[in-house]
C-alpha cells in the first residue's frame, strides 16, 4: 500500500515538473513576439530618422567646372536657355496679320489742290510745246519763201536788164519764170497754212484756260 502511495506521489511531482518547464519555456517565447510587434508597430527608431532628416536637409554640392572637367561637346550659357524659335515666328505673324486686318487711312475722294495745279500746268506746257513747234515751222517757211523771191527777182533783174540776151533766150527764161513763180506759191501756200493752223492752236489752248505766257503771245 505504501509503495502505491509512493509511485503516486511521484507522478504527481513529475507532472508539476514538466508543466513548470513548459511555461517557462514559452514564457521568453511569448515575451520576444510582442517586443518584435512593439518594435515593427513604432516605426524606425529615433536615430534614423534624425540621419534621414540630415540627408535630406544636405545641399548639392554645384557643378564647378575648370579646364581638367570642362564639357567640350556642349555648349556653356550663363544666360539660360534660348526663348523658342516658335515664338519669335508666331509673333511675328500675329503682327503681319494685324496689319493685314488694320483699315488703310481714307484716301480723299478726289485730287487735292496741289494735283490739281500740277496736272494744270503739266497741261499748260504741252500746248505751249505744240504753239512752239508750229511757230518754228513757220518760220522756217518764211526763211525758204524769202529765199525764193529775192533769187526770183535777181533772175528777172537780168533777163530785162540785157535786152539782147532776153531775145536770145526768152523760150528759157519764160519757163524758168514759170518755175519760179509756181515755187514761190506754193511756199506762199505751205506758210498761210501754217499760220492760220497756229491761230486755230492759239484759240484752242485759250478755250482750255491756258495762259497767254505759255502760248507765246
Amino acid at each position: 500500500m505504501k509503495r502505491i502511495e509512493c509511485n503516486g506521489i511521484g507522478l504527481l511531482l513529475a507532472v508539476g515538473l514538466l508543466t513548470l518547464i513548459a511555461t517557462a519555456q514559452s514564457q521568453p517565447q511569448q515575451n520576444q513576439s510582442q517586443s518584435g510587434s512593439a518594435t515593427s508597430t513604432a516605426g524606425p527608431s529615433l536615430g534614423d530618422y534624425a540621419r534621414q532628416i540630415r540627408k535630406s536637409a544636405r545641399p548639392e554640392k554645384p557643378n564647378v567646372f575648370d579646364n581638367d572637367n570642362l564639357p567640350s561637346g556642349n555648349k556653356l550659357s550663363i544666360i539660360g536657355a534660348a526663348a523658342p524659335a516658335e515664338a519669335s515666328v508666331d509673333t511675328k505673324a500675329q503682327s503681319d496679320a494685324n496689319a493685314e486686318n488694320k483699315p488703310a487711312a481714307a484716301k480723299p475722294a478726289g485730287p487735292t489742290p496741289e494735283e490739281n495745279q500740277a496736272a494744270k500746268e503739266a497741261l499748260w506746257k504741252e500746248w505751249g510745246n505744240k504753239v512752239k513747234s508750229q511757230q518754228d515751222q513757220i518760220d522756217l517757211l518764211t526763211r525758204e519763201l524769202n529765199v525764193l523771191q529775192r533769187e526770183y527777182q535777181i533772175r528777172a533783174a537780168a533777163m530785162y536788164g540785157d535786152a539782147g540776151n532776153r531775145l536770145r533766150n526768152q523760150a528759157d527764161w519764160d519757163k524758168q519764170d514759170t518755175q519760179y513763180k509756181d515755187q514761190i506759191a506754193e511756199k506762199q501756200k505751205a506758210l498761210d497754212d501754217a499760220k492760220q493752223k497756229l491761230d486755230d492752236m492759239q484759240e484752242e489752248a485759250r478755250k482750255a484756260g491756258v495762259p497767254s505766257s505759255y502760248l507765246g503771245s
